[in-house]
């Protein structure tokens, strides 16, 4: 029996031995994938002729940020000798200060080649500022285009506080100083503080709009009110000017730009950011199954809500468009 024991044992330490290896060459693996995959996005950004005479094709999906680096790789994009570029988008949008960075280098991009945008899902809020700076767009009919509109959401926890017994307490310089916070009962005056910041901001992508796609007022306050539109009624409102896809841009760029139909489409990466590189969830998830972890691997895999996780992150006034997620 004693030595019945001592094989229990022994096996049980050879097991944590090996869990505790396969979670570090897992770790290993995945430092590895992550380090090929910035250095090969950065180094493709980094190239001035990576676009080598073609049309250049770059995507913009997923929440809009600031980015120093993706204005650089646009910048110099500018600079490349690409003949045009084709802007792939499927964003909700994101900061109301990413968009417009974003919308800013789009501009200055546009100044020195022709620039097309095809909306591939979704170009909402701030993927919307980003695809009003082109020369045209163009979207699928089923695409989602539009929601004009800004918002500053809080939580407030002042009644669970309560609930649970807790007071929090503040002193501050001003009334109106780290207001609203969300300890404590928004103040009216607090509220129209934020309500100032919010129709500024909006004022400011209603007159984008307006200027970007030539409406009179009557158009700009059909479309300005939050919602969202098809890409069919996108195009009966003004918001985009034809429907189609990536072989539709290149049509229109030799039509109007006098760019060869037979020149050459090619990506051209920005860099991302580690959260907007989903492909790492699945190369984790299957070296996870690999070597054995299967159960980890099967949570990696629903990390998907880490993408719900980064809304949470956006800070500051917001151009974004996110159903409830009860839908």
């Amino acid at each position: 029996m004693s030595l019945d024991a001592d094989l229990i044992v022994d096996r049980r330490r050879m097991r944590r031995k090996l869990t505790f290896w396969r979670v570090t060459a897992v770790f290993v693996a995945i430092a590895a994938v992550v380090s090929g995959a910035v250095m090969f996005t950065g180094k493709g950004a980094a190239i001035t002729g990576a676009a080598g005479g073609s049309i250049a094709r770059i995507t913009i999906e997923g929440l809009i940020r600031g980015s120093r680096q993706r204005s650089e790789a646009l910048d110099r994009l500018a600079n490349s000798d690409a003949k045009a570029v084709i802007i792939h988008i499927n964003s909700p949008g994101g900061t109301v200060t990413g968009s417009e960075e974003l919308y800013e280098s789009l501009v200055r991009l546009k100044a020195k080649k022709p620039v097309v945008v095809v909306v591939d899902g979704m170009a909402a809020s701030g993927g919307y500022i980003a695809a009003i700076a082109s020369d045209r767009i163009m979207a699928q009919q089923s695409s989602i285009v539009g929601s004009i509109g800004v918002i500053f959401q809080f939580p407030n926890f002042t009644d669970l506080l309560k609930t649970v017994g807790v007071q929090v307490e503040s002193i501050k310089s001003s009334p109106l100083k780290a207001s609203p916070n969300g300890l404590e009962p928004t103040s009216p005056e607090a509220r129209a503080a934020i309500e100032a910041l919010v129709k500024d901001s909006y004022d400011w992508f209603r007159g984008l709009v307006r200027e970007r796609r030539g409406l009179d007022q009557a158009g700009l306050d059909r479309v300005a009110d939050g919602r969202v539109y098809t890409g069919r009624m996108a195009l009966e409102l003004k918001l985009i000017d034809a429907l189609g896809d990536e072989l539709g841009a290149v049509d229109w760029l030799a039509k109007e730009k006098g760019i060869d139909p037979k020149t050459p489409v090619r990506d051209y990466p920005l860099t991302p950011r580690f959260s907007d590189l989903p492909f790492l969830h699945t190369a984790a998830a299957a070296m996870l199954d690999t070597v054995g972890l299967r159960g980890f691997a099967e949570r990696f895999k629903e990390l998907g809500a880490v993408q719900a996780v980064e809304r949470l992150n956006l800070d500051g006034l917001l151009a974004l468009w996110h159903p409830s997620s009860a839908n």
